[in-house]
């Protein structure tokens, strides 16, 4: 079984607000916005393409970076874990929802979906599978550039 690469981009991004602590996921080098946008224009999907950012902790409270991204953080849109939110900032908006399933080696991202589109079929992205100590590297290398940015 492959396993992909994961690393969580996080910088800050003016707004007419002020600044926030973007995050973004990157898979195998591409980020997350890139990949869900390639796939939802391939098959069709309207509206696509530029609809989902990165998650603004300053916004929502998430807890954790480490709990969230081991899907332990939220069940306000059901048991999926949000990995991006809308481009305008808010994640509830427009959210890119997934199970993140932690064993004993892997973590896995699968089942995603667009809860505000629930006819939408993701059953072709993903699942992506990394390897638990490279993931939990990638957590402590995003915990230690966002600090108490987080909670």
């Amino acid at each position: 079984m492959t396993t992909n690469e994961i690393r969580f981009d996080c910088r800050r991004k003016q707004r007419g607000d002020g600044s926030v602590l973007v995050i973004v996921p990157r898979i195998d080098g591409a980020p997350l916005t890139e990949l869900i946008d390639s796939f939802e224009i391939a098959a069709g999907m309207t509206p696509a393409g530029n609809a989902y950012g990165g998650l603004i902790p300053q916004f929502y409270r998430f807890g954790p970076m480490e709990d969230h991204f081991r899907g332990l953080s939220t069940d306000a849109m059901g048991p999926g874990t949000p990995l991006l939110g809308c481009e305008c900032g808010e994640w509830g908006c427009w959210p890119l929802m997934a199970r993140i399933t932690v064993t004993a080696d892997l973590v896995i991202w699968d089942s995603f979906e667009q809860p505000h589109r629930k006819t939408r079929d993701y059953t072709a992205f993903g699942p992506f599978r990394f390897e638990l100590r490279h993931y939990d590297a990638a957590l402590d290398a995003l915990i230690s550039a966002i600090g108490s940015d987080t909670t």
